[in-house]
C-alpha cells in the first residue's frame, strides 16, 4: 500500500474548530420552534464535535513520540534502525529543507552534540496547519531530539515508501548528519547512502 501523502481531514488540526464553528453558525438558522428533528440533530452534532475538539486538544498536549506533527520528545521506547554511510570516494549528501525555521533547535543540537551527529527520520511529519505529510529530521545531539526541518522533496519521493513502511512497524531510521556553518544561519546535511542497504 503506498504511503499517504497528506493527512485525512479528521486528523487535520483545524478541522474540529472549523466543524464547531460551522455548527454554531447553523444554530442561527435552525429555529427552536421549527422541526424538532433538525434541532436534535444539530444539538447532537454540536455535542459530538465539542467532544472531538476536546479529544484533539488533549491528544496535542501529549508528547508521546512521535507526536501528531512528527516531533520526538525523547528516544525512549523508539526502535531505531541505523543506516550508516557507505564507503565511497565521492561523499553524497542531501540538505535538509526548512532549516531557517528551526535555527534555535539546530544551534542547541550543535552545542550539545557537535557538528557531526546523527538524525532520526520520521515519516508522516508535518508543519502545523499543513495537511501535507513530510519526512521530519530530528537531530539527536544532546539530551533530547530536536526538530531540524524536513527531508528535501526529491529525497523524500525516493525514500518515502521505505521509511513509511518501517514507521508503520514502529521503527525509525537513524542516519549520519552534519550541521554546517560556524554560526547562524546553520544548515543540516544528511548522508542517506545507507538507506540503499536497508532497501535491499
Amino acid at each position: 500500500m503506498p504511503a499517504p501523502r497528506s493527512k485525512p481531514l479528521t486528523r487535520w488540526e483545524p478541522m474540529p474548530f472549523l466543524t464547531v464553528l460551522a455548527l454554531l453558525l447553523l444554530t442561527g438558522v435552525v429555529r427552536p420552534d421549527g422541526a424538532p428533528v433538525l434541532l436534535w440533530i444539530l444539538v447532537a452534532s454540536l455535542i459530538a464535535s465539542l467532544a472531538w475538539l476536546v479529544v484533539s486538544l488533549v491528544r496535542s498536549t501529549r508528547r508521546a513520540g512521535p507526536d501528531q506533527w512528527g516531533d520526538l520528545s525523547s528516544l525512549d521506547g523508539i526502535r531505531l534502525v541505523d543506516a550508516p554511510a557507505r564507503e565511497r570516494e565521492v561523499r553524497a549528501v542531501v540538505p535538509v529543507d526548512d532549516v531557517q525555521r528551526h535555527q534555535p533547535a539546530i544551534e542547541l543540537a550543535r552545542l550539545h552534540g557537535g557538528p557531526v551527529q546523527q538524525a532520526v527520520l520520521v515519516p508522516r511529519a508535518s508543519r502545523w496547519l499543513s495537511r501535507r505529510y513530510r519526512i521530519g529530521v530530528q537531530l539527536t545531539g544532546g539530551d533530547r531530539p530536536r526538530h531540524a526541518g524536513f527531508l528535501r522533496r526529491d529525497a523524500e519521493e525516493r525514500w518515502v515508501e521505505l521509511l513509511d513502511a518501517l514507521g508503520e512497524r514502529g521503527s525509525y531510521v537513524r542516519v549520519p548528519a552534519t550541521v554546517t556553518g560556524a554560526d547562524r544561519p546553520y544548515g543540516v546535511e544528511l548522508d542517506l547512502s545507507g538507506l540503499g542497504d536497508l532497501e535491499a
